[in-house]
């Protein structure tokens, strides 16, 4: 059994230890108290039915990826000071609402994996999905991508390409005023930049889904897709995509020869084992950059109660931080 099916186990015990605990979360998906995902590297395709873990592979190194990724634990987020709430409605968005929190620092952990296969994979086109519907994959996309923009260097588009339930322009407040992913798939001299919704005081620019679409497989499989991939490319440096699941619908079987890798988001004590094993075994084993795991029950180190310098909150014994036994 991978290292990430022991995860997946441990995780769903803790939560049956922790009641009181809320079962979903996003990388940071859930509103209310604080619980970590983790990111940690795909294991490879096994030949297991769908309802059986895979089995452990042979002795082999992986040819793509020669450092492992590292475990990537992200907190249901406590928004504290926002920087753009006039414009974002969703707490959840603490990468944009709340960057000081320990749960946007966690994305940063998140944003330090894929600037470093940025540098040694030229990883710059990047799926975000999961197994199944309700696992979190839209915040984390956002977060990631809001982590990303972050830097006054990089330059970053969000694209929501779930054109069967779309939820980024809900997410930003974006309205409907602006052109969406089938009007620049489908209007003849429609720029890029011309469709885009630039985020306030980031560096990210947002191409939204139309609210809904007569034939979105057609409309994914389309040639104009990748000449619009290709010219993001030369227009970004990162390009973040949300995508269905992966299991339900083809979507991502169909736009994954666009794309430079994925990153599937998995729910601690919701996710099916059986469409994980699916999702993996469907899925071009070069392409997973690894996992995100929701509400891990696992609170931040003391160390992260600390925001520049200042105390937040409780350390785990319950006693004020400053205060003595």
């Amino acid at each position: 059994m991978s290292k990430f099916f022991k995860a997946l186990e441990q995780a769903e015990r803790d939560n049956v230890e922790q009641v009181s605990q809320a079962p979903v979360e996003v990388v940071s998906h859930r509103p209310s108290v604080m619980t970590p995902p983790v990111v940690t590297p795909p294991p490879p395709r096994a030949p297991s039915p769908v309802d059986e873990p895979p089995a452990p592979p042979a002795e082999s190194p992986r040819p793509v990826f020669e450092a492992p990724r590292p475990v990537f634990k992200a907190p249901r987020p406590v928004v504290r000071s926002p920087r753009v709430a006039s414009a974002l409605l969703d707490e959840h968005l603490v990468s944009l609402q709340a960057p000081s929190t320990a749960a946007a620092e966690q994305y940063r952990v998140l944003r330090h994996l894929v600037e470093t296969l940025r540098k040694r994979t030229n990883l710059q086109v990047l799926a975000v999905t999961s197994p199944g519907v309700g696992d979190g994959k839209s915040v984390t996309a956002i977060n990631l991508a809001g982590a990303l923009a972050q830097s006054e260097e990089a330059r970053v588009l969000l694209v929501d390409m779930d054109l069967r339930r779309p939820a980024i322009a809900r997410y930003l407040a974006l309205g409907e005023s602006r052109p969406t992913l089938a009007d620049a798939l489908g209007t003849p001299g429609l720029a890029l930049k011309d469709a885009v919704v630039q985020v306030p005081s980031f560096n990210l620019s947002v191409l939204r889904a139309p609210v809904s679409a007569a034939a979105p497989y057609e409309l994914l499989r389309s040639p104009k897709l990748e000449a619009l991939l290709a010219e993001a490319r030369q227009e970004y440096d990162y390009v973040v995509i949300d995508t269905p699941p992966f299991v339900p619908v083809p979507d991502c079987r169909v736009i994954a020869k666009s794309v430079d890798g994925f990153v599937v988001v998995v729910a601690s004590n919701r996710t099916q084992r059986g469409l994980l094993a699916e999702t993996l075994k469907a899925m071009d084993p070069d392409k997973a950059v690894g996992f995100v795991f929701n509400a891990h029950p696992t609170l931040p180190t003391s160390y992260y109660d600390y925001g520049n310098g200042h105390s937040h909150g409780k350390t785990r014994s319950g006693r004020r931080k400053g205060e003595r036994s």
